[in-house]
């Protein structure tokens, strides 16, 4: 039972940071259009749509019984997965190349590990660390920070401390979920469905980003962008945001924190195959190779993690599937 269930946590978290690969493409069709805030404020909307009719019986009943620390867990989930983080990586696009941008969000699995070890005590070791050190190198190989010639540029610094902060507060939210996850696996009658608890994550995002989003013009720009366009924020809300998360939230109550971040590794990987087949993008033998040692460095997680000791807590029961909710 432990043993399928840690292979459905990394077959959520696999599809999980595929799916967020590809925000990579949608930002690049909503690039200039739009404002950062009217971007991350549209999607959410959009989002909150698909998921409400699916969880409105079970939402109502998970607000009751939220205490006011798990309402604090899941208000730093929205401020750092999903506003700060997009905040942070959008202005840091405008000051930087994509390519430096690229390297420095590939630092996530790293910051992600350097918490978990540091405030969680997980262990890293044996196949995982060769994992994640797989990992990284592959992301860097992809991003050609290791290609001879390559070197940031002085001034991009402003941009590329703005991407770095992206990144750990990415890791910051890969921390807190986990954090989360631990607290209420304990008992099982306080388990929250992953589209619920994407659904008030989503909410409380969208809090964040009204006030910053009304003076970018909203609606004016929103009117003004074409199909192609709408069809990117849809992209980029129900299936960016909405299933992503679900898939997050899914596989991070099954998985180490440390499995999650050499998962991210899909995320420039799918982003390299899509700027190649979507945007007809020349890849090179240091992007392909980059990749491999990506999906290497998942099996090789993949391998330990299915043979550690159980997780700290005890996993909860299944709540249904993962796009509906039991009434």
């Amino acid at each position: 039972m432990i043993f399928l269930e840690r292979w459905k946590g990394m077959l959520y978290l696999c599809g999980a940071f595929t799916l967020a690969g590809t925000s990579v493409i949608t930002a690049w069709f909503l690039n200039g259009k739009l404002g950062t805030f009217t971007i991350t404020a549209a999607s959410l909307v959009l989002a909150l749509l698909c998921m409400l009719p699916l969880c409105r019986k079970e939402l109502v009943k998970t607000v009751r019984q939220l205490t006011f620390r798990e309402w604090g867990v899941l208000f730093f989930q929205a401020l750092l997965g999903m506003f700060l983080f997009r905040m942070l990586l959008l202005q840091g696009l405008l000051h930087t190349s994509t390519a430096e941008a690229g390297i420095l969000t590939g630092a996530t699995p790293a910051f992600t590990v350097m918490l978990a070890f540091g405030l969680l005590r997980e262990s890293v070791n044996g196949n995982k660390l060769v994992g994640i050190v797989t990992t990284v190198v592959g992301i860097m190989i992809i991003q050609g920070v290791l290609t001879p010639g390559h070197a940031f540029e002085a001034q991009h610094l402003y941009g590329n401390l703005l991407v770095l902060c992206a990144a750990w507060s990415e890791s910051g939210f890969n921390l807190l979920s986990r954090i989360g996850s631990m607290q209420r696996t304990s008992s099982p009658n306080k388990a929250i469905h992953p589209v619920v608890q994407t659904t008030l994550v989503s909410v409380i995002a969208l809090m964040l980003c009204l006030i910053p989003a009304w003076f970018e013009n909203p609606v004016a720009s929103l009117a003004a962008i074409g199909l192609q366009e709408w069809l990117a924020l849809v992209w980029y809300g129900p299936i960016v945001t909405a299933v992503a998360f679900m898939l997050w939230y899914a596989g991070i109550k099954r998985c180490h924190v440390s499995t999650a971040a050499a998962f991210s590794g899909m995320m420039p990987f799918t982003a390299l195959l899509l700027s190649v087949i979507v945007l007809k993008e020349s890849a090179g033998w240091e992007q392909w190779c980059g990749g491999i040692l990506v999906i290497l460095g998942m099996f090789l997680i993949g391998r330990q993690q299915a043979a550690n000791n159980p997780l700290p807590q005890q996993l909860p029961p299944e709540p249904g599937i993962i796009i509906g909710v039991r009434e």
